[in-house]
């Protein structure tokens, strides 16, 4: 099978979030599956700046944005095996930022990855590759379908091509309807939910609309999109697509997450040789000037300290919080409303805990693989990672149930036999806090202890388990005829 990945950002050239750890990830996984898989992204500035040589093709395109024709050069590279391409206009990725810069997004991001979306079509007729699938991350691709399925629909070149399209979020730009006309769309995309949702120009709507099947980042987080008001003005979109509607849980990549490997750590260690993890206890104690106690239980917390998170559970539970035989390390960017809190506690030496009010990843490392116990009380989460990699460096979760949570964490009081970490239904202090109960009452019998955290270890969360669900879908999207 031939596939095309196509995403706004790809590790290790470009990086704006989580998303860009896919592309790569999934297009090697792909290839060891025995798939043509490559990939194609925007050549930013970022890229000459992280020193990538690439090399330059005679390819090119031209595309009519508002009236004024842009040209995009095709520059290749490899990634591990990979094929991957970059379409070069300096006008629109010659940039500081990915999407924007100050908190700011770009006022023409609109026209930025209408672009994109035109010219990789265009480049297909150009590249000796005609995928078998294109598939597209991200609302930035968003364009890539409603193009195939209208403007494009009668072309012979494009009829055997078909669209996956998967989404992290619903948080994505809309713009003006005036843009109908200046990014040359016909008509019939602004109709049954197109690019036209409520009276804005959407890419993600068009997206969601056209694309031959449609894809989230875990099964609970789907189901979660389309039966509550998590979906927004979106679920009855999302409800619309019925079975062409996934949920995919993401892979992790094992490599770089592997405590046996991990160089931030003091020792490492392996399911089958857990000393390292109690030296790594010891030193994140040292490291965080607690006392070394072995037998104390050691909770840990590394992510935004924001809301969505679930960073104010830990605010309003703090105080029963060090009633507790425990010590509490957490590491993360405070959001403003809660910085203040976390601050003062920052600058305090209390015997028991210790805030770091950083994204240091390093640390990070340290406290996942130090804990005994990771804290984590998303609200909503739609995939993680922190719950997976937790259970990948023996620190069992403690967390809400929710999204990709759900299908990650298996509690052990319901499930004695498969259970890796300890859930709670309700996102509040008080739930949280039983559920930490749970925990802590079962640490003290080691032996049952142990069977939790080697089978959190063991979990198989590999990006090629995920990889052969995918192609599942594409073979899904290849027999699929819109109605």
């Amino acid at each position: 099978m031939q596939i095309l990945i196509v995403s706004p950002e790809v590790h290790p050239y470009a990086k704006h979030g989580e998303l860009a750890e896919v592309a790569g990830a999934l297009g090697k996984a792909l290839r060891k599956l025995g798939h043509d898989a490559r990939i194609i992204l925007p050549c930013y500035k970022e890229v000459d700046d992280n020193g990538f040589t690439l090399r330059k093709g005679r390819k090119s395109v031209e595309v009519m944005i508002e009236g004024q024709t842009h040209k995009g050069l095709l520059r290749q590279t490899m990634l591990e095996g990979v094929p991957v391409y970059f379409i070069e206009n300096r006008e629109f990725f010659h940039r500081e930022g990915l999407y924007g810069e100050g908190g700011q997004p770009y006022k023409d991001n609109a026209q930025r990855f209408a672009f994109f979306g035109h010219a990789v079509l265009q480049l297909l007729r150009r590249m000796d590759f005609r995928p078998d699938v294109l598939h597209l991350h991200g609302w930035q691709t968003g364009l890539i379908p409603v193009l195939l399925r209208t403007t494009l629909k009668n072309d012979p070149f494009y009829a055997p091509i078909h669209t996956v399209f998967t989404f992290r979020d619903l948080d994505e730009g809309r713009f003006s309807p005036s843009l109908f006309e200046s990014l040359h769309l016909n008509v019939e995309a602004d109709q049954n939910y197109g690019l036209n949702h409520q009276g804005r120009f959407s890419f993600l709507a068009g997206a969601l609309t056209y694309a031959d099947i449609v894809t989230t980042i875990s099964p609970t987080y789907r189901n979660e999109l389309r039966l509550t008001d998590l979906g927004t003005d979106f679920a009855p979109l999302l409800r619309q697509r019925g079975s062409a509607f996934h949920g995919i849980l993401e892979g992790l990549d094992t490599k770089t997450w592997d405590p046996s490997l991990d160089m931030n750590l003091n020792l490492p260690y392996n399911v089958d040789n857990l000393n390292g993890k109690k030296g790594d206890k010891r030193a994140l104690q040292k490291e965080m000037e607690l006392e070394p106690e072995a037998l104390i239980p050691l909770v840990g917390a590394a992510f935004p300290l924001t809301c969505a998170k679930g960073a104010d559970l830990i605010k309003d539970a703090w105080e029963q919080l060090m009633q507790r035989e425990l010590q509490l390390v957490i590491a993360g960017e405070a959001a403003p409303g809660l910085h203040d809190f976390f601050a003062e506690r920052q600058d305090r030496h209390d015997p028991k805990t210790r805030v770091l009010l950083t994204q240091d990843t390093g640390i990070a490392r340290r406290i996942f693989a130090g804990s005994d116990i990771f804290l984590m009380p998303s609200r909503h989460e739609a995939f993680g990672p922190e719950q997976i990699i937790a259970l990948r460096y023996g620190s069992v979760p403690v967390a809400h149930r929710s999204g990709g949570i759900s299908d990650t964490v298996i509690d052990a009081d319901e499930h004695p036999r498969q259970g890796n970490g300890f859930l709670f239904e309700e996102a509040t202090p008080d739930a949280m806090l039983k559920s930490l109960d749970r925990a802590l009452e079962v640490y003290r019998n080691r032996r049952q202890w142990l069977k939790i955290v080697k089978r959190g270890m063991t979990e198989d969360f590999t990006w090629q388990n995920c990889a052969q669900k995918y192609v599942d879908i594409y073979r899904k999207a290849m027999a699929y005829r819109p109605v």
